[in-house]
């Protein structure tokens, strides 16, 4: 009996060490997450404060319809989508889209293609290499205002450089600014200068993680160089050509700033896209149009939207394939 019962107290005995070192990781575990919890906090706040709320104040403002007076004291009547309707049926609306399109896609193929070549260019690792990719940064750097007034100053008709130099080979000035055939190719071309050294950055770190291996197993089945570049090197980046693509469209939806320091948008309306439009309604008159304008910006929020979904339904249906 001495033995069945010192069997039997053995695992009761045992069970209140093992209850306590239960409570203990539970309580580490409670600790951790309370932590985390803790972590993101500020995160949550400043998505709530400076994205959550910003966006639903804009879709509120276009389903309203607010003048200076309802703005403060805040009792616009409510109108549904008739601001949406109004947008729809502006004149300005076919040509801001086609303009908006135009200046997106013009672009983003420039400033993919060219920091693209120039990434692969860079990547090499000659001699200077790290300082002329330095030099090719400083476009992004600058303060947009000062891009901007620099090519005003450039692409001005009468004292512009780049007259002068179309003029050095006998031909005649261009009104970049100033002619409603020049003016969205103008202030695309800048943006386009403004966005390559993004897509080099991003391109030449994503190069960086491609082996050499594979390259050197590319050469001895017989690829050349332009074969490697299209069997190697295009596929392997195509993750981070997809983010920078995506980054690129978002960015250059909402590119505001650069038109209308150099055109405002004009001349009449030709360089006009929906970031001008909907600040021009918003801002730019003396009786300000706050719902249509808020409604011109939904539709660009949309856009960027779509695309969106569309980038993170490529790289689920790639993760399964």
């Amino acid at each position: 009996m001495s033995r069945v019962t010192q069997t039997k107290v053995r695992p009761a005995g045992g069970l209140a060490p093992l209850k306590g070192r239960g409570h203990r990781v539970a309580a580490r575990t409670r600790s951790g997450q309370w932590a985390a919890w803790a972590f993101l906090a500020p995160v949550a706040v400043y998505l709530l404060v400076f994205y959550a709320y910003p966006l639903y104040r804009n879709v509120e403002l276009s389903l309203r319809n607010y003048t200076v007076r309802s703005f403060v004291q805040g009792d616009a009547p409510f109108t549904g989508f008739a601001n949406y309707i109004k947008i729809f049926g502006d004149a300005t609306f076919g040509p801001a889209l086609w303009h908006t399109v135009v200046f997106t896609v013009v672009s983003l193929a420039f400033q993919f293609g060219i920091g693209l070549a120039l990434a692969v260019f860079f990547s090499r690792n000659f001699r200077l290499s790290a300082t002329l990719r330095a030099l090719f940064l400083v476009p992004w750097l600058l303060p947009l205002i000062v891009s901007a007034s620099t090519w005003s100053w450039m692409l001005n008709s009468d004292s512009g450089v780049i007259n002068v130099v179309l003029g050095a080979f006998g031909i005649d000035p261009v009104n970049w600014l100033t002619s409603p055939d020049w003016s969205l190719w103008s202030v695309t071309i800048a943006n386009i200068w403004i966005g390559i050294p993004f897509n080099l950055v991003v391109l030449y770190s994503g190069l960086q993680g491609i082996s050499p291996a594979i390259y050197e197993a590319a050469a001895l089945d017989g690829a050349g160089g332009w074969q490697r570049f299209w069997k190697v090197t295009f596929p392997l980046l195509r993750p981070v050509s997809a983010i920078t693509l995506l980054l690129g469209l978002v960015y250059t939806l909402k590119v505001f700033d650069l038109i209308w320091i150099m055109t405002k948008g004009g001349p009449s309306g030709s360089s006009t896209t929906f970031a001008t439009w909907s600040y021009r309604l918003g801002f730019g008159n003396l009786v300000p149009s706050f719902g249509p304008g808020a409604a011109v910006g939904n539709l660009l929020i949309v856009m960027a939207l779509i695309f969106g979904l569309i980038y993170i339904r490529v790289q689920r249906r790639q993760a399964h394939t």
